[in-house]
């Protein structure tokens, strides 16, 4: 049967494992490994790139284990918090390194931004269940 598409956003649904995402990303970011040596391109912006994706992830798996407790206000404020630091770091350090070397900047905001794409990706393919 063929939802109807206000149905399809006010369906609810349980929260998806974030693994195969994750999983996605870090395919995306070890296949761009290949494409910075074969290309010449300087490896730096691919370890910051990697880097950057380490480090949102750590983020998140901290984040998770305080998600236990969703009627906490207290959980809910470090919820709060850690989206609004991952965003804001992820951004602060590629900022401070346009400043330093814009072609590493460059090549690192690429990759993380085609991983965390893929990675959305797979998320939204997950939570509608359209893989199913």
């Amino acid at each position: 049967m063929r939802q109807t598409p206000s149905a399809l956003f006010s369906t609810p649904r349980p929260e998806p494992n974030h693994l195969i995402p994750a999983l996605g990303s870090a395919l995306i970011i070890l296949l761009a490994l290949p494409v910075f040596l074969v290309a010449g391109w300087s490896l730096a912006g691919w370890g910051l790139a990697a880097v950057l994706w380490v480090a949102v992830h750590l983020i998140d798996i901290v984040l998770h284990r305080t998600r236990g407790n969703t009627g906490n206000l207290a959980a809910s404020g470090v919820q709060a918090f850690g989206l609004f630091f991952k965003s804001i770091g992820l951004l602060a350090v590629l900022v401070a390194v346009v400043v330093a070397n814009p072609h590493l900047a460059i090549a690192a905001a690429l990759t993380y931004a085609l991983a965390y794409t893929f990675e959305l990706g797979l998320s939204l393919v997950t939570y509608f269940g359209v893989a199913r």
